[in-house]
């Protein structure tokens, strides 16, 4: 199933690509008022997420749940969001 984003959400969720040269990310990786965010199950893919999403109570419910899930320990050096990545790009979508 294909979930297709408004252009709008295209601009204001980006997806960060990561080689398998890059062993880890740095802060420079990050764009200012953004912050990386690892999403998947088995695989994770990272995204920068605005800093505004912080504010918006769907994306803390889904950051509750992360936490439910892996507590405070996050093992990528950033937030990780246990859900498939079609549900990540939905929610986001929703918050725009």
């Amino acid at each position: 199933m294909t979930i297709r984003l408004p252009s709008a959400a295209k601009h204001i969720l980006r997806r960060s690509a990561l080689t398998t040269n890059k062993k880890s990310s740095t802060s420079l990786d990050v764009t200012k008022g953004f912050f990386p965010v690892y999403v998947g199950e088995s695989q994770k893919k990272r995204f920068l997420v605005p800093l505004s999403f912080l504010n918006q109570p769907l994306f803390q419910d889904l950051l509750s749940k992360a936490e439910e899930e892996f507590g405070f320990d996050h093992p990528m050096g950033g937030v990780t969001i246990p859900c498939h990545e079609d549900v990540f790009l939905d929610v986001s979508s929703r918050l725009n």
